[in-house]
């Protein structure tokens, strides 16, 4: 995200294999762990073209997404033959605008979020490496009201096996960035050995798992 030219990069030459077709079944099966109700405020950070926002859409009044790529984001909204409103904000932002969704593309640090009351991350703290994400987690700590929750999407396996992004973070640092938040292991899936990451790349092990963080 410090590195801009790496992200634009990837949108540019369509290299997505981070983004997920369909809507995260993960979001559909814990998103009622946070107790949701349809006037909660929801952030998506490095939110890409991902189809959970219109998912999230239906369920709430307001969701806020922030991603770099401008080609993202006109892309997600072509998609669903959407025609949002665009408007410049802060001279380094713009806004696009359609109904519940609100996404600013730019700079997730700068990008000016109103305060929210649920945040889901499922492809950001991962797409961070380990340098920046105790300054990525004071600014989502930053928008949150009191009594926030998020649902939380990370990846655990052996960092030497792999380069990131996705960067694996593991539960005993998730708990120390989160460490003054009620932090709860709502699933782990260990990947077999016929897994992509697996039988693919020669992991050792990989793992999905879902958390739920409570202010």
């Amino acid at each position: 995200m410090r590195d801009p030219e790496f992200w634009h990069g990837k949108w540019a030459a369509n290299q997505i294999g981070f983004h997920l077709e369909d809507v995260n079944p993960l979001l559909i099966q814990y998103w009622n762990h946070t107790k949701p109700n349809h006037q909660d405020k929801v952030f998506v950070p490095l939110c890409g073209k991902s189809e959970d926002l219109v998912w999230l859409a239906t369920k709430h009044e307001d969701v806020q997404g922030v991603e770099l790529s401008n080609i993202a984001v006109r892309a997600f909204f072509a998609e669903h033959f959407y025609t949002p409103m665009v408007m410049p904000v802060n001279g380094q932002h713009e806004l696009f605008q359609f109904d519940e969704l609100s996404i600013y593309t730019g700079d997730f640090f700068t990008a000016p979020i109103q305060p929210v009351d649920i945040v889901y991350d499922r492809a950001s703290l991962v797409a961070l490496p380990q340098e920046m994400r105790a300054e990525y987690v004071q600014k989502i700590k930053s928008l949150l009201k009191p009594g926030a929750r998020i649902l939380l999407v990370s990846l655990d396996y052996q960092q030497s096996e792999m380069a990131g992004p996705p960067f694996s973070v593991a539960e005993q640092e998730i708990r120390s960035l989160y460490s003054e938040f009620k932090v709860t292991k709502l699933y782990r899936d260990e990947a077999g050995d016929d897994h992509p990451k697996i039988a693919k790349k020669g992991l050792s092990r990989f793992a999905e798992e879902v958390y739920l963080i409570e202010a």
